[in-house]
C-alpha cells in the first residue's frame, strides 16, 4: 500500500479554514431551520425581523457560495418567510469588501509580482463587494476605464462547505413542508455556484452575449473582456458608466416604458433566439446609459437550457391561449415533470396563468398589480399551499433544475417593471419575439454559438 502524502501547511490551513466554516454556517442556517421549525411544530413565537437581520449578518461576513444563496432565496416567493426574504435582499450590494493587503497578495498571485505596472492606475478601494469577489475600478495603459472582479481565496472549499450545508437545510425544509422536493434545486444551485468560481468561463459568457445581442446596440451594451488582464480567478473588462435603474421609478411614463422595453429585449432576446438566459437579474448587474440603453454585467450565472425547454415555454404559453390541456401537459413533461395529478396540472397552471398574464392580453398594461412585497408572492403563496394540501400523504412536486434561474428570471425583471410602473402592450411585444420559432433551427444555432465561444451545452 503507498504511503499517504504528508499534509502541507497549507493543506492543513484549507482543512482548518472549512472546520470553522462548516461551524459557522451551521450556526446560522440551522439555526433558521431549527427556529422555523419550532414555530411550526412547537407554536414557539419568534422574532423574525430580528433573526433575520442576524442571519443576514452572518452570511454577509462569510461571503462565498452561501450568501449567493441566500440572495436568490430573497427573491423566490414562498422559499422564506417575508422578513428573511427582505434581509436576504439586502445581500445583493451590502456586502463587506477585502482591504488593499488582501488585494495585493491576490494580484500578484494571478497577474505576477509586476502588475501593477501593467495598469496606468488601478484604485485601492473596491467599487462593489458580492458573494464570490470584488471589483475594483482601474485604468488601461491606453487610458481606457477598466472593471477589475477579483475572486476571494479558497471559495472551492467554502462551495464544498456551503453545499453540504445547504443539502442538510434542505432536508430540514423538506421534514417541515413537502409539498416542493428540493432534490433538483440543490443540484442546479450547485453547478451554477460552481461555474461561477470559473473566470475564464465566464470571459466566453461574456463574449457569447456580446455576440448574441449584437442586433440590440440602441438596446444593450456588453462589456468587452481583457483576455492579457485575467486569468481564472481574475476577469477584466471595460469599465461602462451608468446610473441605477430605480433612479428612474419616477421619471416620464415614456422614459420608463422605453426602459423597461430594452430590459426585457436584454434578457428574452438571447432566450428565445438562443436559448440562454442571464440567471442573476438583480439591481448590481445591470445600469441605465444616458440614451436609456442597458449595460448588462456580471456573466457569471448563465443558464443553457435544452431547445425543447425553449420550445415547452411557448408550448405552454398557446395551450393557455387555446385552453388546450394536452398540450399543456406535454409542456411539463418536456420539462421534466413527472407523475403529475390533474388537481397539480391545475395549481401549477395558476402559477403559468400569472407568469404569462401579461402577454395573454392585446393591449397595454401594466406587468401586473401587487400589494407590495416580492412579486409574484401572493401568488406564489397561493399555489404553495395548494400544492402543500395535495401533498399530504403523497410526494410533493419535484420541480425540474430549470426551473430555480428561469422563476428567477422572470420575477426578478417583473419586480423591475413594476417599480417602473412601465405600461407596454406586452402581448404584442412576445409575439414579436417568438415569431417563426422554429425548434431545428433554435437547435442549430445554439449547437454552433456554443461551440465558437466555447461555453457547454445544456445539461
Amino acid at each position: 500500500m503507498a504511503n499517504k502524502p504528508a499534509s502541507t501547511p497549507k493543506s492543513e490551513a484549507r482543512v482548518g479554514a472549512k472546520l470553522v466554516r462548516y461551524g459557522r454556517v451551521s450556526g446560522a442556517m440551522a439555526g433558521l431551520a431549527a427556529k422555523l421549525a419550532g414555530e411550526r411544530f412547537l407554536g414557539i413565537k419568534i422574532e423574525r425581523a430580528e433573526h433575520a437581520d442576524q442571519l443576514m449578518q452572518a452570511l454577509g461576513n462569510l461571503k462565498g457560495p452561501l450568501m449567493k444563496v441566500g440572495q436568490i432565496l430573497g427573491t423566490i416567493p414562498e422559499a422564506l418567510p417575508p422578513e428573511y426574504a427582505a434581509a436576504f435582499q439586502q445581500l445583493q450590494s451590502n456586502a463587506p469588501s477585502m482591504g488593499w493587503p488582501f488585494v495585493k497578495r491576490r494580484m500578484k498571485a494571478e497577474l505576477g509580482p509586476d502588475w501593477e505596472s501593467k495598469f496606468q492606475s488601478f484604485e485601492r478601494t473596491a467599487s462593489a463587494a458580492a458573494s464570490l469577489g470584488q471589483v475594483h475600478k482601474a485604468k488601461a495603459k491606453n487610458g481606457a476605464l477598466l472593471a477589475s472582479k477579483l475572486q476571494y481565496p479558497d471559495m472551492q472549499s467554502a462551495i464544498d462547505a456551503d453545499l453540504n450545508q445547504l443539502k442538510i437545510i434542505f432536508g430540514i425544509y423538506g421534514r417541515y413542508d413537502n409539498s416542493i422536493r428540493t432534490e433538483h434545486i440543490h443540484t442546479e444551485l450547485s453547478e451554477r455556484l460552481r461555474e461561477e468560481l470559473d473566470y475564464e468561463l465566464e470571459a466566453r459568457h461574456c463574449k457569447l452575449y456580446a455576440h448574441m445581442l449584437r442586433d440590440e446596440k440602441n438596446v444593450v451594451h456588453v462589456p468587452e473582456v481583457i483576455d492579457e488582464l485575467s486569468t481564472k480567478r481574475l476577469l477584466t473588462s471595460t469599465w461602462l458608466e451608468g446610473e441605477k435603474i430605480l433612479n428612474f421609478v419616477d421619471a416620464h411614463p415614456e422614459k420608463r416604458s422605453r426602459l423597461a422595453m430594452n430590459m426585457f429585449r436584454t434578457w428574452y432576446v438571447p432566450l428565445y433566439y438562443y436559448g440562454v438566459i442571464h440567471g442573476d437579474p438583480h439591481l448590481g448587474n445591470y445600469t441605465v446609459r444616458k440614451d436609456d440603453s442597458i449595460n448588462l454585467l456580471d456573466f457569471g450565472c448563465v443558464r443553457v437550457f435544452r431547445p425543447e425547454f425553449v420550445g415547452g415555454v411557448i408550448d405552454l404559453y398557446n395551450a393557455l391561449m387555446t385552453d388546450n390541456r394536452d398540450l399543456a401537459v406535454k409542456a411539463y413533461e418536456t420539462w421534466g415533470f413527472t407523475g403529475l395529478s390533474n388537481e397539480q396540472i391545475d395549481t401549477l397552471n395558476i402559477w403559468a396563468k400569472f407568469l404569462y398574464g401579461p402577454v395573454m392580453e392585446d393591449k397595454v398594461r401594466l406587468i401586473g398589480e401587487t400589494s407590495g412585497g416580492i412579486y409574484g408572492r401572493e401568488t406564489a403563496e397561493k399555489v404553495h399551499k395548494k400544492l402543500r394540501e395535495l401533498s399530504r400523504g403523497k410526494g410533493g412536486v419535484s420541480v425540474p433544475r430549470e426551473f430555480v434561474f428561469m422563476d428567477r428570471a422572470a420575477l426578478g425583471l417583473g419586480s423591475v417593471f413594476i417599480h417602473l410602473k412601465a405600461e407596454i402592450n406586452w402581448y404584442r411585444v412576445f409575439n414579436e419575439l417568438i415569431a417563426g420559432f422554429d425548434l431545428e433551427t433554435l437547435r442549430k444555432r445554439q449547437r454552433e454559438t456554443l461551440k465558437k465561444f466555447g461555453v457547454p451545452p445544456a445539461k
